[in-house]
């Protein structure tokens, strides 16, 4: 792989497999690219609420918006610059309030792959 840049205009945003809710992902480098991570944005509507059990370690950095991630342990709150760990194994609930949220992401190891097992 070489060094790349990336803007959202790159991203082909498809709906969250296995989601209802109004919630878009787009991968920008993922498996087929031959790399160790993923990485992409997503795109959060207003009043959604996504709960799912981490299949990867996700890190998510808000870029415009506010988001809150809800665990057992408690409820983190994330606006823009504000970045959140997610790590495999975690059961989450991400909701967003008002006029949604815009987030990068970095997953490890690939989301797609953990996803079809």
């Amino acid at each position: 792989m070489k060094v790349q840049k990336f803007s959202l205009s790159d991203a082909k945003l498809v709906k969250s497999p296995g989601q209802d809710a109004d919630i878009f992902v787009g991968n920008l480098i993922d498996e087929k690219d031959g790399g160790p991570v993923t990485i992409g944005y997503g795109r959060y509507a207003p009043d959604q609420s996504l709960t799912e059990t981490m299949a990867v370690h996700d890190t998510m950095i808000v870029l415009k918006g506010r988001l809150s991630v809800s665990t057992g342990d408690g409820t983190v709150t994330a606006g823009p610059g504000d970045i959140v760990y997610m790590p495999k194994g975690e059961a989450v609930t991400i909701t967003t309030e008002g006029e949604g949220a815009l987030t990068a992401y970095v997953t490890y190891p690939h989301w797609a792959e953990a996803h079809e097992r």
